[in-house]
C-alpha cells in the first residue's frame, strides 16, 4: 500500500468532509437551519487567499517551507506535482482576525532537497494550496522549487586592454550558470564600481562594462563580481592602461642664421611633450629638428678713392687735396674707410712761417711711409698664415686617407631637413616595449638549437673583447690583434698590403693592421661533452654550439661499454688553405676514443655559416691524421663509401665509422659564394656616465661563434639594443663598412670622421669564428638626456645591407644585464638509452626487418630513403649491415630539434599508399602496422 494508501486514505477523509458539510447545508431540521446560519456567518462567497505559496531555492541541504492562507477556508491542502500532500505532513493553526472578526485558516509544508531531486518531470517542481468552503474550491498560483547553486567558472572572463586615451573600453563578462541567475558587479582596484557613481562607467548592458571615454585614472584593475543566494565568484582581474601617445609640442622661432656672411642654415625644433608619452603610449615619429638653408649678404666695407689733387699753395704757405670714401661705399654694415679723407701739407719747404713757428713737414711724411711699411707686412704675414694652413690641411687628409675610409658626416649635406626618427614602442616588438624596458640579451628566438651559459663554462672558454685602442684625434675604437690575426698578417702581408687595403690605426707610432679580434684566443680549454655508452646508444650535445653526436641503438656490441667524448677545437685552425681561399665553415670537431669499434656508423651534426650552392661553393670534409696534418675525406657533392655528409640549409649531417678530429671547409667557386654573417649591436654605458659605447659585432652565423660574442658582451655588461640579422657578404674581394646614422645631434656629439669603420674583404672572409667587431663612443650634452636613437648600417661594397634601429634608454637605473638565451634544459649535454630518440626501438625494428630485405614490389630501403628525401650518394648504404638503421639514424639527426614523427609517419604512409594498388599482401605484411 504504502504512500499510495495513505494518499487515497487523506483523499477519502477529505470527500467526507466536504460530503458531511454538504448534508448538514440541505437539511431542513432546526440543526441544519442553525448550521446554514452559522455559515452565512462566515460570508457568501468562495474561499480567498490571503498568502500564496511562492517560489523558492533549496540551498544546500536546508529544506523551504510553503505557506498558505485562505479565509473562509473549511479545510486547506496542498497538492505538489499533481498529487495530494499526506495530511500528516501539514501543519494547520486557525485563528481570528481581530479587525475583520474573519476566520483565518494558514497550512504549512516543508520540501526538502531530496524531494526535489527524485522528481523527475518535464517542468520544475511545484507546489498548489486547494482550499474548501461550504461553496466550493478554489486554487493558489502554483510555487516552483528549485536546488539553489553557483559553478566555480565564469562563462567569460574579462580580458585586459591597452587603449588610448578618449578611446572607448569594453570588457565583456558572462557570469558562471546559477540558479538563481548570478547578479552581477564590477570592482575597480577591490572598489565597487557602483560606489563611484561615475557617469562614464556603464556597467548595465548585459553584464558588460562600458567606459566611454578612457581618461588616465581608468587606468586600474577590474574584476567581475557574480552572486546568487547559494556563493559569490570572482573572475580573473583584467588590468586596463590608458595610455597616451606622444604628441609634437609647437615649432620654437628660427634660430638666426648660422653665419654671418654668405650660405649657412636656420634650425628650429620641437619636443615630444604635447603630451609626452604616457604609459608605453607611442613617441612622436617625423622629425624632432628642422633646417633650411639661409643666406646673409656680406658686409661691404669701405675704400677710399685716389686722391686728388694738391690745391695751389695758398697765403698761409699750405696746400690741400681730398679724397672720398666711395671705391666702394661701405654697405650692409661694413666698415668706414680708415683714416682722413683730406691732406695738408706745407708748400714751401718749411721756410714759410706762420705767426713766427717754422712749419716742418717731414716728419708726417715719415709716419705715413711707417704706416705703409707695417701694412704690407701684416698682408705679407696673412698670406704666410694661408699657404701654412692650406699644408697642414693637405697633409691631414693625406695621412687620414691610409684608413681607406672617406666618410663624411651625412647631417651636413641634408641642405634642408633633419631626420630624427623614434621608433614606436607600440609594434608588437616584445623586447623593445618602453624606455623603461630595455631589450636585454635574451632572444631565444635567434637560433633553433638552445643557446645558454653556464657560469663555470663561461668563465674558462671565452676571454672578453681586446680593450679598445683610443686615438687622442678620433673617437673610433680601433680592433686589437689576436693570435690568429698575427698568423693572418704575417702569410698574407703582401696582399693585404698590395690588393685589399686594410685599415691601419696608429698606437704609440706603430702601424698595426685591424684584423678582427674576438673572445677566442689560443690556450684556451676545449668545449668538452662525454658519457658512457652500452648497446642501447644515445646522443651527445655540446650546448649553444650547434653540435652533436647521435650513438644509434646496436652500434656498440652487446655487454659492451664505451666512454665517448666529443669537443670543439678551439686552436689554431690549419684544416684550411688560404692559397685556394678555403675557409672554415663551423668549428672543428673532435670525437672518440681513439680505436673505437663500432658496428653502425654515428650521426655527427655540425652547423655551418655557407649559403648552400653547388654551383657556387666546393664544400669538403676533412679529418685530422696523426701526423696533424689534414687530408680530404670527400666532397659533400662526390660518392663515397667511406663517410656520407648531407648538407642542410644550416646544418652539416655526417655518418662517420672512425674517430678522429673533422672540420666543414668551404671553397668558392666564383664571387657570388656566400657566407652568413651575424650582426648584432650591443651597448653599455662608460664609468664617467656621460659617455655610451655602440659595440657592432659581425660573427660568422653558427651558434659556436656567436656564443662568444655573448659572452664578452655579458663580461661588458652589454646590452642588446636590437635583434640580430643576417648579412649575406659574398666572396668577391669588396670589403664592408659600418657606419652610423641619423644621430640626434642636437642631444649627442660624436667626432667628425668617425662615423664610418672599414674592413678589408680579408679580414671578414677569413674570420674564422672570430668576430669582427668596431665601436662608436656617443657623447651626450646634456646628463639629463636617457634616450638614444640612431641607425647602424652593415653593408659590403656593392652588396647587401642590414639596417640596425637603435632606439634605448642609457640611464643607468634602467639597466639590467640578463643572461642571453637561458632555457631550462641548457645543461643537459648526454642522454643514453631509449630518451634519446624519437623513434620508438620497436618500431625501429620493424621498419628495419620491412626495408632491409627487397622484395619483388621494391619495398625495400632505397624507397624509404627516397621517401625520406635522402637521394644522393646511396652506394654508401649499401655497404651498411642494416642501411634502413643508418637511414634512420641519419633522419634522427636532422630532426633532433622537432618534437614528433610526422615527416617519418607521411613517407611510411605514402609507402603504403603506392603499394596498395599492387597485389594482395601476404598474411604477415598485412600485419605491419606503425602506430606512432
Amino acid at each position: 500500500m504504502g504512500s499510495t494508501g495513505k494518499r487515497r486514505r487523506s483523499s477519502l477523509g477529505i470527500f467526507v468532509v466536504l460530503a458531511l458539510c454538504a448534508t448538514c447545508a440541505s437539511s431542513r431540521g432546526p440543526v441544519g437551519d442553525g448550521l446554514a446560519d452559522s455559515l452565512s456567518s462566515i460570508g457568501g462567497t468562495l474561499p480567498h487567499f490571503l498568502q500564496e505559496p511562492e517560489d523558492a531555492y533549496i540551498i544546500k541541504n536546508n529544506p523551504i517551507k510553503l505557506r498558505c492562507r485562505a479565509t473562509p477556508a473549511l479545510q486547506i491542502f496542498f497538492k505538489c506535482n499533481g498529487e495530494w500532500v499526506h495530511q500528516n505532513q501539514h501543519t494547520s493553526q486557525e485563528y481570528m482576525e481581530q479587525n475583520t472578526g474573519l476566520k483565518i485558516r494558514e497550512v504549512m509544508i516543508n520540501v526538502t532537497r531530496q524531494q526535489v531531486e527524485d522528481f523527475h518531470g518535464p517542468e520544475d517542481y511545484w507546489c498548489l494550496c486547494v482550499a474548501w468552503s461550504h461553496l466550493g474550491t478554489s486554487k493558489s498560483r502554483k510555487a516552483t522549487v528549485r536546488i539553489a547553486y553557483l559553478r566555480k567558472n565564469f562563462e567569460q572572463d574579462p580580458q585586459g586592454e591597452e587603449v588610448p586615451i578618449k578611446g572607448m573600453i569594453v570588457l565583456h563578462c558572462r557570469p558562471p550558470e546559477g540558479v538563481p541567475m548570478a547578479e552581477v558587479e564590477w570592482l575597480k582596484n577591490e572598489e565597487l564600481v557602483s560606489s563611484l557613481r561615475d557617469d562614464n562607467i556603464d556597467t548595465r548592458a548585459d553584464h558588460n562594462l562600458i567606459i566611454n571615454e578612457a581618461r588616465l585614472s581608468d587606468s586600474a584593475n577590474y574584476t567581475c563580481l557574480a552572486s546568487n543566494i547559494v556563493a559569490k565568484r570572482r573572475s580573473a582581474t583584467a588590468t586596463v592602461v590608458v595610455f597616451v601617445n606622444g604628441g609634437w609640442s609647437l615649432w620654437t622661432e628660427w634660430s638666426p642664421c648660422s653665419v654671418n656672411c654668405g650660405r649657412g642654415f636656420q634650425k628650429r625644433s620641437r619636443t615630444c611633450t604635447n603630451p609626452a608619452p604616457l604609459n608605453g603610449g607611442a613617441f612622436c615619429e617625423g622629425m624632432s629638428v628642422q633646417k633650411i638653408a639661409c643666406s646673409v649678404v656680406c658686409p661691404v666695407d669701405g675704400v677710399w678713392e685716389e686722391w686728388s689733387e694738391w690745391t695751389i699753395c695758398k697765403a698761409q704757405c699750405e696746400r690741400q687735396r681730398w679724397r672720398e670714401c666711395n671705391a666702394p661705399p661701405p654697405r650692409h654694415r661694413g666698415k668706414m674707410c680708415e683714416g682722413e679723407g683730406e691732406s695738408t701739407e706745407n708748400c714751401t719747404g718749411g721756410l714759410c712761417t706762420q705767426n713766427g713757428k717754422l712749419m716742418h713737414d717731414v716728419k708726417p711724411q715719415s709716419m705715413d711711409n711707417s704706416i705703409d711699411v707695417a701694412l704690407y707686412s701684416g698682408l705679407g704675414a696673412g698670406v704666410i698664415a694661408v699657404v701654412v694652413l692650406i699644408v697642414a690641411i693637405a697633409l691631414y687628409r693625406k695621412s687620414q686617407s691610409e684608413y681607406g675610409v672617406d666618410v663624411i658626416d651625412p647631417s651636413a649635406l641634408a641642405g634642408g631637413f633633419q631626420s630624427f626618427n623614434f621608433k614606436t614602442t607600440r609594434q608588437g616588438t616584445p623586447f623593445l616595449l618602453n624606455s623603461s624596458m630595455q631589450p636585454d640579451i635574451t632572444l631565444g628566438q635567434t637560433y633553433s638549437s638552445p643557446i645558454c651559459f653556464q657560469d663555470s663554462i663561461d668563465k674558462e672558454l671565452f676571454d672578453p673583447l681586446p680593450d679598445k685602442v683610443k686615438d687622442q684625434s678620433s673617437f673610433m675604437v680601433s680592433l686589437g690583434v689576436s693570435d690568429r690575426a698575427e698568423y693572418h698578417v704575417k702569410s698574407h702581408q703582401e696582399n693585404l698590403t698590395a690588393g685589399l687595403h686594410p685599415n691601419y690605426s696608429t698606437v704609440e707610432g706603430k702601424k698595426m693592421s685591424m684584423i678582427p679580434n674576438g673572445p677566442h684566443t689560443l690556450g684556451k680549454p676545449q668545449l668538452k661533452t662525454s658519457a658512457v655508452f652500452g648497446h642501447l646508444g644515445g646522443r651527445l650535445v655540446i650546448p649553444n654550439a650547434g653540435v652533436s653526436l647521435l650513438v644509434p641503438h646496436g652500434a656498440i656490441s652487446e655487454d659492451t661499454s664505451w666512454e665517448m667524448y666529443m669537443l670543439i677545437n678551439q686552436g689554431e685552425s690549419r684544416a684550411q688553405s688560404e692559397e685556394r681561399c678555403e675557409i672554415l665553415l663551423g668549428p672543428e670537431i673532435t670525437y672518440g676514443p681513439p680505436g673505437l669499434n663500432l658496428s653502425y656508423p654515428v650521426a655527427m651534426t655540425i652547423a655551418h655559416c655557407a649559403e648552400v650552392s653547388a654551383e657556387n661553393w666546393n664544400i669538403k670534409l676533412k679529418r685530422q691524421t696523426k701526423d696533424d696534418k689534414w687530408e680530404e675525406v670527400m666532397s659533400v657533392d662526390d660518392e663515397s663509401t667511406s663517410c656520407y655528409c648531407l648538407m642542410d640549409s644550416h646544418n652539416c649531417h655526417l655518418l662517420l665509422d672512425q674517430p678522429g678530429c673533422y672540420a666543414l671547409v668551404g671553397e668558392p667557386i666564383t664571387d657570388a659564394a656566400i657566407k652568413r654573417l651575424r650582426i648584432a649591436v650591443f651597448g653599455s654605458m662608460e664609468a664617467s656616465s656621460v659617455d655610451y659605447n655602440l659595440r657592432v659585432h659581425c660573427v660568422d652565423d653558427t651558434p659556436h661563434a656567436f656564443q662568444g660574442v655573448v659572452t664578452a658582451e655579458i663580461s661588458k655588461g652589454g646590452q642588446l639594443l636590437e635583434e640580430p640579422k643576417t648579412l649575406f657578404f659574398k666572396g668577391n674581394c669588396l670589403s664592408l663598412q659600418v657606419s652610423i646614422q641619423d644621430i640626434p645631434q642636437f642631444l649627442w656629439n660624436i667626432k667628425p670622421f668617425t662615423t664610418c669603420q672599414e674592413f678589408s674583404f680579408t679580414q671578414v672572409w677569413y674570420s674564422n669564428q672570430q668576430p669582427v667587431h668596431c665601436a662608436f663612443s656617443l657623447q651626450r650634452h646634456s646628463a639629463a638626456t636617457s634616450q638614444l636613437s640612431c641607425k647602424i648600417s652593415v653593408r659590403q661594397v656593392k652588396g647587401h645591407e642590414q639596417i640596425l634601429q637603435v632606439y634605448t634608454s642609457v640611464a643607468e637605473s634602467e639597466k639590467e644585464t640578463v643572461p642571453f638565451f637561458m632555457q631550462a634544459d641548457c645543461t643537459v649535454t648526454s642522454e643514453t638509452g631509449a630518451k634519446a630518440f624519437k623513434i620508438p626501438l620497436s618500431i625501429r625494428q620493424r621498419i628495419c626487418t620491412t626495408f632491409d630485405t627487397a622484395n619483388a614490389k621494391g619495398k625495400d630501403w632505397q624507397l624509404l630513403a627516397q621517401k625520406l628525401h635522402i637521394q644522393r650518394n646511396l652506394s654508401y648504404f649499401t655497404k651498411q649491415q642494416s642501411p634502413s638503421a643508418v637511414i634512420l639514424s641519419l633522419w634522427e639527426a636532422r630532426h633532433q630539434d622537432s618534437g614528433d614523427l610526422d615527416s617519418l609517419a607521411s613517407a611510411l604512409e605514402e609507402i603504403g599508399k603506392i603499394h596498395c594498388k599492387s597485389l594482395p599482401q601476404s598474411p604477415d605484411e598485412k600485419k605491419l602496422d606503425f602506430n606512432f
